[in-house]
């Protein structure tokens, strides 16, 4: 049975390395923390900002997600070279997504501090696709 297992383990994103990355996907889900952190703050109701919480958390898990993937797939050693902030930056970004950041937070000003890391990273992503 040995022969049958695997003598190189990959990971991806998905199922089958498309090759196509974005930060978009992050900002969309960002924008929708920032949306809710906002939506939060009008209103009163405890069942609405309950829900409001949860559905918070859950987008601010896949922003992490998909700046991971980001992070982990699309950038390689001459990004983190060119780019020397890079790392610093995507650590920062996603721990703003997490438990110490907007998980936590309904403060809309937090998600805009998410999205304005996603912004840097995506600034720096479409100047590495030029290259």
């Amino acid at each position: 049975m040995v022969f049958l297992k695997p003598k190189t383990v990959v990971s991806a994103h998905c199922d089958l390395p498309c090759g196509v990355y974005d930060p978009a996907q992050a900002r969309i889900e960002a924008e929708s923390v920032k949306a809710i952190q906002e939506k939060y703050q009008g209103n009163e109701d405890p069942v609405f900002r309950q829900r409001a919480v949860l559905i918070k958390e859950q987008r601010a898990e896949l922003v992490k997600h998909h700046l991971a993937v980001l992070w982990h797939d699309y950038f390689k050693a001459p990004h983190f070279e060119k780019y020397p902030q890079l790392h610093a930056l995507f650590n920062d970004t996603i721990k703003l997504a997490s438990g110490t950041g907007n998980k936590q937070s309904m403060d809309p000003a937090d998600g805009q501090k998410l999205l304005d890391g996603i912004a840097q990273i995506d600034t720096i992503f479409w100047e590495t696709k030029k290259a």
